[in-house]
């Protein structure tokens, strides 16, 4: 397949900043509220919320020029920029009101709704001050409101630092011009670069880095890794991000060997999770087993690892046992179906999760198809560094296999938590609740790898792997 990413030859800026991202040609352009990562990186650039992440991962004003939180923690007051829509009429906090309750409702059904679930009430305190009140104080509130999906829309616009033009499968995205949005004039060339974003399958991305077609290659994970081109002659430096999130198998069925929680255990506790990373030569990659990650910043109740005091071969011992007795009782030989998307570094991923489970006389297929699966492998970077995101993730509401109403209901319970108890202390119990289910087989952090050519600013790596197209084109957003 050929790559046309811009002019011929080094990735040249005179036509706009080359910038692949790894997906489907058409994922960029996806609309609505359930974003792929390219289309999150094109929502982050052409439409703003109050808040936003910057290069570093950190909240910065965006719609909002400034705020204060109440003693409280329970009220967040905004004072949004003197802005203008595209017809001359001024940006209003009633308008950011609106699209506010408007995304709160269409994500009904979703995780982030659940995750939504901590805002009580939107008031439009005077024509610029929005105030969120809260069910209960929420330190990470301002990196949730900075997500893409909860950009203000007004009559289908936004107001944002650039703007999108579509040529088939390119996106072409430009500075905005101040004036347009009630600012103050700037001359052109220091407005930032046009940028061209393009979606391509793995391979084609790094081939198109590798030739020099494009500055930036975005969102690599764990299964193209081994696509990454870092020789001797690589014309960037692979990127890691310190990711925060899910990296694991995700149990789909609760039939036959699955029907037994014992026997899910068994097989998390064959699993050797350190040497996963060696086989993808990982330094400083977290494995873990369990939901919500050991060490998480701004968790008070942090248990440690699930059977720390075992050896990985006396977890087998005991996991085999397991196998044995469930063979005996039934006649059948157990066979696990995983799925896992498509990518070299899948390949080596089953290959090693094969041999862990051999060990324990469990045979593993991988199945084309996620709904034909016993095991679903998800990789999710979250969204703020909170027990919730990660026990939300698994709400019944929202898988097809074996979940915890138990940890739900604790979860629940959090929002508005009664005198004497904890919202931490909840969080806690409800992931004991969904560990005691087993409905999750934790295998680590998730991996996000980008390669960037030597000498572009506006990457940083961050554990949200959130890289804002506007800051590679050194456009200011406000």
């Amino acid at each position: 397949m050929a790559v046309a990413l811009g002019s011929c030859g080094d990735a040249g800026e005179e036509d706009g900043l080359p910038v692949v991202v790894i997906g489907a040609p058409d994922s960029i352009f996806e609309d609505g509220l359930r974003l792929s990562p390219g289309a999150q990186l094109v929502r982050d650039a052409t439409a703003s919320g109050i808040v936003a992440l910057n290069a570093e991962g950190e909240v910065v004003p965006a719609l909002g020029e400034s705020w204060i939180v109440t003693e409280d923690g329970r009220s967040y007051i905004f004072r949004l920029r003197q802005l203008t829509w595209s017809d001359g009429e001024p940006l209003t906090a009633e308008d950011a009101r609106a699209s506010l309750l408007a995304t709160i409702r269409q994500l009904r059904g979703t995780s982030l709704g659940l995750d939504l679930r901590k805002i009580d009430d939107v008031r439009a305190m005077t024509a610029r001050v929005i105030e969120i009140r809260l069910t209960g104080p929420m330190p990470e509130f301002l990196q949730l409101l900075a997500q893409p999906e909860l950009a203000i829309m007004h009559d289908g616009e936004s107001i944002a630092p650039m703007r999108l033009e579509r040529e088939g499968d390119l996106a072409i995205l430009r500075p905005t011009p101040p004036e347009s949005i009630g600012l103050p004039e700037r001359e052109p060339e220091e407005l930032g670069k046009t940028v061209r974003l393009r979606a391509l399958p793995g391979v084609q991305a790094n081939e198109a880095f590798s030739q020099g077609k494009a500055a930036a290659l975005l969102d690599g994970t764990v299964f193209t890794l081994p696509l990454a081109d870092t020789g001797p002659l690589s014309r960037g430096t692979i990127r890691l991000d310190p990711a925060l999130g899910l990296f694991g198998m995700l149990v789909s069925n609760e039939q036959g060997f699955f029907a037994e929680v014992e026997n899910r255990e068994a097989l998390s506790m064959a699993i050797d999770r350190a040497a996963l990373a060696e086989g993808f030569s990982l330094g400083g990659w977290q494995p873990s087993t369990r939901v919500v990650p050991v060490g998480l910043p701004g968790n008070p109740v942090s248990p440690g690892e699930r059977w720390a005091s075992l050896s990985i071969d006396q977890r087998r011992d005991r996991a085999r046992q397991q196998v044995v007795d469930w063979q005996r009782r039934t006649g059948q030989a157990p066979r696990v179906r995983l799925w896992v998307p498509e990518g070299p570094g899948s390949d080596v991923l089953v290959r090693a999760l094969s041999l862990d489970l051999a060990t324990i006389g469990v045979e593993l297929r991988r199945v084309q198809f996620p709904q034909g699966a016993d095991l679903v492998m998800i990789d999710r970077v979250a969204r703020y560094p909170s027990a919730r995101w990660f026990l939300n993730q698994f709400n019944c509401e929202l898988l097809r296999g074996p979940c915890s109403p138990e940890a739900d209901e604790l979860v629940t319970q959090s929002l508005r938590p009664e005198p004497g108890e904890g919202s931490a202390t909840l969080l806690a119990e409800a992931e004991g609740a969904l560990i005691a289910r087993e409905v999750y087989i934790p295998l680590g952090a998730p991996v996000r790898w980008s390669l960037v050519r030597s000498g572009l600013e506006g990457f940083s790596e961050n554990s949200w792997s959130r890289h804002p197209i506007y800051a590679l084109a050194g456009v200011e957003a406000w």
